[in-house]
């Protein structure tokens, strides 16, 4: 039993028990290119916020992890057979449900824990720090926590390079032999200003792409997976213990 995962614990501990945080794990259920299972965004998110929870516990940090939410928003998505969707408004449903359970009952830290790019919970966050103000609600997204370049030669942003290296790592059981790996080939948009990225407008998936993949995964390995995700994991796990010791009334300098 690891005593920082809700779903492993029990009320003979937790009856005692005081947290200083909330972790919360937020995937998605959908197609990565024809070689990594559905689950791919949760599986990453799962192994990384244990991850990192057992990092800060270790240093004296009392963080508590949630189970994943395995639903992302995948709007763009709609034709890909099976891609579950959350619609922004239910994922706002869903997380005011949990922050007024950790607000009710004294824990005014969360971390939301974002492992799909579909998801956008700023605006969330900005609402539910209006509705409540006593809760500290942050979110990370992990591609973003270190240089992707370091790590992975290939560019991409789904089922990709970086995505398929840490899946060979943390679940190769669940990785197709590579005879079976599409080229993860995509199409842009042919307006520029969309190109450039001071405009945005959501993709359509089948369009884009034949194989659901962005980003070549022909480089990927079990040893790129594993550095990526001890880095990852060993910085987020710092980011947790501060979270964790932070003065919410003395946050800023």
């Amino acid at each position: 039993m690891r005593p920082y995962i809700l779903a492993e614990t029990n009320w003979e501990a937790l009856k005692s028990a005081s947290f200083d945080m909330v972790i919360l794990p937020w995937g998605a259920t959908e197609a990565h290119n024809y070689h990594l299972p559905y689950a791919t965004d949760n599986i990453q998110a799962e192994h990384m916020v244990a991850e990192m929870a057992k990092h800060a516990w270790e240093k004296g940090g009392r963080p508590i992890v949630l189970p994943v939410l395995p639903f992302g928003v995948n709007t763009g998505q709609s034709d890909i057979y099976l891609d579950i969707n959350l619609n922004p408004s239910t994922q706002l449903a869903i997380l005011t449900d949990i922050v007024e359970v950790l607000n009710r009952q004294g824990i005014y830290k969360l971390l939301i824990f974002n492992g799909h790019g579909g998801n956008d919970f700023k605006p969330l966050v900005r609402e539910l720090g209006l509705k409540f103000p006593k809760m500290f609600i942050s979110f990370s997204f992990f591609p973003q926590v270190v240089n992707k370049r370091n790590y992975f030669e290939e560019e991409g942003d789904h089922a990709d390079e970086m995505e398929t290296s840490l899946m060979l790592y943390l679940r190769p059981d669940l990785v197709l032999s590579k005879d079976k790996w599409g080229s993860g080939a995509s199409k842009k948009y042919k307006i520029q200003a969309f190109k450039e990225g001071w405009a945005w407008a959501e993709r359509k998936w089948s369009q884009v792409t034949e194989d659901t993949g962005v980003g070549n995964p022909e480089k990927a390995t079990k040893e790129k997976g594993e550095r990526f995700f001890k880095d990852i994991t060993s910085k987020m796990g710092d980011f947790v213990l501060d979270l964790c010791q932070a003065d919410l009334s003395d946050l800023y300098e």
